[in-house]
């Protein structure tokens, strides 16, 4: 703040003077201010009842007032109307205080870190708080920015720096062994994408050859009963319209069309008999699903067939039972045919040749006759004897 300013400040509250009292020893100073040194002493002298004993806070010498007290002083009018004269005029370079109307802010809260004005310092929220002058306070903390620099450039600032590069390191060497686990998974899927998109393609060319069986099965027959029933409506078509033609006409046409109906009749029809796929893919995929990840691009797909012979309801709990049961009994009769293998032939040996040729002929009948389902059962039997030895082995 400007000197001029500074001797218009009472060396108590640090305020403009207000109410300026001069006293005998020649130092100014508030009138309440003296009030409250006053106030704080509390000392009279005995032997002199009618004087009050006053410590000027200056020079420290002891002035005797009068018993009316602070009021008996002399006003310093000079000071005053200096002080008056100031505060009419403007000072944009002066701040004042916001709280204490006209008061400059001219002295600094140690710590508050602020400037106060000296009401603040009195009767304010300040009060009490150390204090000092701004220009003072600054040249104490103008040489810490120096010792922040040197501290903040000694050896554990440098291990930051070098831990911060480790750390940088650390997470760059971490990304690239990410990103190569991501082209490790990318990779990996794209392969096992590509052996599913064969195996698809496999079983769906596998059940198009199927399609295929079962055109050639169907067509023949379907095509046949289209035929026979177009005849069918050609003559219906032809009896209707004889009953237009004259006697003549109806002679000559109606023994062609009896003769065509008869022979349409004793046309032989075609035997239906349902066709069954096996293996179903249901099944297939039902292995596969016990299949591990690894394994699928081994996974067997078996060759598709269709039979005539119905073949037993898959049940997906009693598969493997049905599956089992079945195999076994195949391998027992095996296994019964090998071991009584020599008791057989003794046996077809004592046998009359003509009743050996009678039951051969029999059989031979038998087997002739029923050979296609023979053959369906025989190969789906082989079917399921292949899938489990090949399950055993896997084991």
């Amino acid at each position: 703040m400007h000197n001029f300013e500074d001797e218009l400040m009472c060396p108590i509250c640090y305020s403009i003077f207000e109410d300026p009292r001069i006293l005998p020893c020649s130092h100014t100073f508030c009138r309440s201010c003296l009030e409250n040194v006053l106030q704080a002493s509390g000392n009279f002298y005995i032997w002199r009842p009618l004087r009050i004993p006053l410590k000027c806070p200056n020079c420290r010498s002891i002035i005797e007032i009068a018993p009316t007290g602070i009021e008996s002083l002399p006003v310093n009018f000079a000071l005053r109307a200096i002080i008056e004269k100031y505060q009419q005029e403007d000072h944009p370079d002066v701040v004042f205080c916001p709280e204490h109307s006209r008061q400059p802010l001219n002295v600094y809260c140690l710590l508050d870190k602020k400037l106060v004005c000296g009401h603040c310092l009195t009767v304010g929220q300040h009060h009490g708080h150390p204090i000092d002058d701004l220009q003072s306070a600054y040249l104490k903390k103008k040489d810490t920015p120096q010792k922040l620099l040197k501290q903040l450039t000694d050896t554990h600032w440098t291990d930051i720096t070098n831990l911060i590069e480790k750390l940088e390191q650390q997470k760059s060497h971490s990304q690239e062994m990410i990103q190569g686990d991501k082209e490790v998974v990318l990779q990996y899927f794209e392969e096992l994408t590509a052996t599913l998109e064969q195996q698809k393609k496999i079983f769906l060319t596998a059940l198009c050859d199927v399609g295929n069986l079962l055109n050639q099965e169907y067509t023949p027959h379907i095509e046949r009963m289209k035929e026979i029933r177009e005849q069918q409506l050609e003559l219906m078509t032809m009896t209707t319209s004889l009953q237009e033609e004259s006697p003549l006409k109806f002679l000559e046409k109606i023994d062609n069309i009896c003769q065509r109906v008869q022979i349409l009749e004793q046309r032989p029809l075609p035997e239906v008999r349902p066709l069954e796929i096996y293996p179903r893919v249901s099944q297939v995929l039902k292995e596969w699903s016990r299949t591990e990840i690894g394994e699928i691009k081994q996974a067997l797909i078996p060759e598709m067939k269709i039979s005539s012979i119905r073949m037993p309801p898959s049940c997906p709990d009693k598969d493997k039972k049905v599956e089992f049961f079945q195999i076994l009994s195949f391998s027992v009769l095996l296994l019964l045919a090998f071991c009584f293998y020599q008791y057989i032939v003794t046996f077809l040996h004592e046998v009359p040749s003509v009743c050996f040729s009678e039951v051969f002929l029999s059989v031979y009948q038998s087997l002739s006759s029923n050979l296609p389902d023979l053959k369906g059962i025989l190969c789906h039997t082989l079917y399921l004897l292949k899938e489990f030895v090949g399950k055993i082995i896997s084991l």
